[in-house]
């Protein structure tokens, strides 16, 4: 009774948080407020052209009450960057850990480990985001796909639930608005090959196509790391004033061999060998994913909609020696309300639904889960002058676990748990360059099923991770200037984390356990400029600070392993005519712990700082583009992992170049 009881309260709390947001909206007086498109010193100002679909609507990134950054298509063209990774590195604070197979992404302080279950991934607003431990595969989403990319920085528990920890990244792929297309072909370093293709255009006034294709081969640097790497991807659009409906498969193929990691002493040696023993791991993983989904213009005021997406994922490979097969499956629905009232205080935002998901995780040596999730969520945006607006919002969220295990649950198990979030922020814009922001969000995450099934003896489910976030910030947005000042603090109980001093589980193969962590703490700052010194010169600067540490238990006063407490990215862009272009960046990553230190035993990995560059060459509808990536051939550790039998290394990608060559049409 006490946990229905629970149960029932948080759904009465969720039930009058959406009423109250209703009747803000059934209370206001409808009319249309004029827009102010100039700046205090009367240049034009365009921030808020750039439409972001973050808040699960559009919006305007200086509307919402959050730390938003958007990257678009021209950005990323300028960088000369030829993967998703290059695009991200350093961007808003974002630290990467790269084993040689592919790349996680941390936000807000989080060790390699918790990154891939603590970093939201999205793909048009789907999630990529595994219900195991495996990284989600960014690589499946080639940059000739890409309109432009999101980033949320902070918690988004409302918005999105589990997994919406530190941040969200959510990747816009091109939609078929316009007739045209356009092919790229690259080659470089390590005996790398690439090709991309795609095409759009119009059946008839309301029906259109999207096409796209890419190919990727190569050694890569280190040795036995080659890979093999395919795409496609096909979406039909209709599109009425009222109406919008799409439909979308699209199939992933990547065929990698895996270097495995190296002692300290191998690395010095030659970063680039292989370890003996991992001379015949390898990983295959191929995907299908199929999409669609309809949105209704109700009134002016209401729209309607629902997506529907379906992937399946197929992995084999070798590992130390032992072959594995891992199939997953993953279904969600999320059906959604939204509405933009124009009041005479300005614009009401409400969204409001449901999300609904099944996964599926199958491992050949005995292991398998079912997972649903099912939450319901609102959010409110309501207007209290022309300037000042707040933001309240709440969601409540159930999981169900049918987990077998041959080791340690090998009658099966079903673990229910619940988790819920709310959320409430001011957002103040004196004129249209400035924009002050308050906010704290709720964030929660439930444990995967590779951690629910390696926990300790007496250990029957993980407590779900909970959390909250504190954020204040500033934008300020003049004629030729972008300046962004953000502070916070996150704060974690019942860390889900892998701890190698734990009691190992009974029939466990190797030492330590999944546990629920002691409470931490993440202080952190981003400064963030960019400035257009003239029409043909451009300059920015990044720096991001993050304090993490344990505040409870035998780690308390420790650092968070993997989390440098400094990094930062600069980067200058030059057009020496109409149609040449040098654009170069440097990034830094402070020293920090290896992954799994939690003791802070061993010594930091030193800093290290990276260097690329580009020279750009347009005419007309072609674009030729020659980067090199690490131009001064740093030698860095990208990721590495804490062990009682010895740590184990995996080396950055030294000096690589690559050519490219695109046309438009």
């Amino acid at each position: 009774m006490g946990t229905q009881a629970r149960q029932s309260n948080k759904l009465s709390k969720l039930a009058m948080l959406i009423g109250s947001a209703l009747a803000l909206s059934a209370s206001s007086s409808v009319t249309f407020a004029a827009d102010s498109s100039q700046t205090d010193s009367g240049v034009t100002n365009t921030v808020d052209e750039v439409i972001t679909v973050i808040g699960r609507s559009e919006n305007t990134p200086l509307n919402i009450a959050a730390n938003v950054n958007i990257i678009d298509a021209a950005a990323i063209e300028m960088s000369g960057a030829t993967t998703l990774t290059e695009v991200l590195r350093g961007q808003s604070g974002i630290q990467i850990s790269d084993s040689n197979s592919g790349a996680v992404f941390a936000m807000r302080g989080f060790s390699a480990g918790q990154a891939a279950n603590n970093t939201l991934l999205l793909v048009d607003g789907r999630r990529l985001n595994n219900i195991d431990i495996a990284a989600p595969s960014i690589n499946a989403i080639p940059l000739n796909q890409i309109e432009r990319v999101e980033i949320l920085s902070g918690s988004a528990g409302v918005l999105y639930g589990d997994q919406a920890v530190g941040g969200v990244i959510n990747i816009i792929t091109k939609a078929p608005n316009s007739a045209g297309g356009g092919i790229q072909v690259s080659g470089g370093s390590f005996d790398t090959y690439e090709g991309k293709g795609d095409i759009s255009g119009a059946i008839s006034n309301t029906w259109r196509y999207y096409a796209a294709a890419s190919y990727n081969q190569g050694d890569n640097y280190r040795e036995h790391n080659a890979n093999k790497t395919s795409s496609v991807l096909g979406r039909l659009q209709y599109q009425t004033e009222s109406d919008n409906f799409f439909v979308e498969t699209s199939y992933y193929d990547n065929d990698r061999e895996m270097a495995g990691s190296l002692t300290k002493e191998q690395i010095k040696d030659n970063p680039r060998q292989v370890n003996p023993f991992n001379k015949d791991d390898y990983q295959h993983e191929m995907t299908t994913a199929i999409r669609t989904g309809y949105q209704h213009q109700l009134t002016d005021a209401w729209s309607l909609g629902a997506d529907i997406n379906y992937t399946d994922t197929q992995v084999t490979g070798i590992s130390w020696g032992s072959p594995s097969k891992n199939k997953r499956s993953f279904l969600e629905f999320t059906p959604k309300a939204v509405a933009n009232i124009t009041t005479e205080k300005g614009d009401l935002n409400i969204v409001t639904g449901i999300d609904l998901s099944r996964g599926e995780s199958e491992f050949d040596w005995g292991r398998s889960n079912v997972q649903k999730v099912a939450s319901a969520y609102a959010q409110a945006s309501v207007p209290l002058t022309q300037s000042l607006s707040y933001v309240v919002g709440g969601r409540y969220s159930e999981v169900t676990d049918d987990l077998v295990d041959g080791d340690v649950y090998p009658q099966g198990i079903e673990l229910d748990q619940d988790a819920h979030a709310f959320e409430l922020g001011l957002n103040y814009r004196p004129g249209t360059s400035h924009r002050f922001y308050l906010r704290a969000d709720d964030n929660f995450r439930f444990a995967k099923v590779d951690e629910q099934a390696y926990t300790s003896p007496g250990v029957m489910g993980l407590k779900p991770q909970t959390g909250r976030s504190y954020e204040a910030g500033w934008d300020w947005s003049p004629a030729s200037h972008t300046l962004r000042l953000s502070l916070y603090r996150l704060d974690l109980e019942d860390e889900i984390v892998f701890d190698p001093s734990a009691e190992t589980p009974d029939g466990g193969k190797f030492p330590g356990a999944n546990v629920n962590a002691d409470a931490s703490r993440r202080y952190g700052s981003s400064l963030d400029w960019d400035w257009q010194i003239t029409k043909m010169v451009q300059l920015g600067l990044e720096y991001n600070y993050i304090d993490a540490e344990f505040t409870e238990g035998v780690n308390e006063g420790n650092q968070l392993s993997w989390v440098a407490e400094h990094s930062g990215r600069g980067y200058f862009s030059i057009d020496a005519n109409q149609n040449w272009q040098v654009f170069t960046e440097l990034l830094y990553t402070g020293e920090r712990f290896i992954e799994g230190d939690n003791g802070n035993a061993d010594p930091k990995l030193e800093s290290y700082w990276l260097t690329n560059l580009a020279i750009n060459y347009t005419r007309d509808a072609w674009l030729a583009s020659f980067r090199v990536d690490n131009l001064f051939d740093e030698q860095y550790v990208s990721a590495g992992y804490y062990s009682s039998w010895g740590n184990g290394y995996y080396a950055g990608t030294g000096r690589a170049l690559r050519l490219t060559a695109s046309y438009r049409f």
